[in-house]
């Protein structure tokens, strides 16, 4: 069985109840949703806290999941992607309130591991993006570091919105070629 099929096989039994299919989901996947979910809201303690409720989101939502209209695993970067954009965004507002009253926002000091264990995973997502071909780096960098939403990255490049979908399919696909999963921690 492949792994989208073991995927799909997933996420029928959690609709049914299933945790240990989560379990499943989340070995196959959480490396991978945590590099990304890191390189949005910087911080290990919020990554996690976004990577937490990404997970409670896949139990209760399982049932929106329309094969029709992408892999899971892509639909779990979208999950884990709006979270932390979410996280990011609210993040954004709470400090700009805390300056706005006077207070000194305090940051969680990263350790040296942390950086370097993030330089690390940055550098092998960058080295697997620079081989990709430039218009599905474009539409991934839009997308996962803009925090556009696919419509604005069509009106953003000038192409239509199926296009736009087709090149980020192919690029996740590639991407996942690029960077094995061994490499994902």
């Amino acid at each position: 069985m492949t792994g989208a099929e073991q995927d799909h096989a997933c996420m029928d039994r959690i609709r049914v109840g299933d945790p240990r299919a989560v379990e499943e989901l989340y070995d196959r996947h959480n490396d991978l949703l945590y590099s990304l979910v890191r390189r949005i809201v910087s911080r290990a303690a919020e990554a996690e806290d976004v990577l937490q409720e990404t997970w409670v989101q896949v139990w209760r939502t399982a049932g929106s999941y329309d094969r029709a209209r992408g892999s899971v695993c892509a639909w779990l970067i979208a999950m884990a992607r709006s979270r932390a954009i979410d996280r990011l965004r609210s993040e954004g507002s709470r400090r700009r309130a805390a300056e706005a009253a006077g207070l000194d926002p305090q940051g969680e000091p990263a350790s040296p591991l942390d950086d370097a264990a993030q330089h690390e995973r940055s550098e092998r997502m960058g080295a697997a993006l620079a081989q990709l071909e430039s218009h599905h780096r474009e539409v991934l960098q839009l997308a996962y570091f803009g925090g556009l939403s696919q419509t604005e990255i069509a009106d953003h490049m000038g192409t239509p919105l199926g296009t736009i979908k087709s090149w980020t399919r192919q690029a996740l696909s590639r991407l996942t070629e690029l960077v094995p999963r061994e490499e994902w921690l």
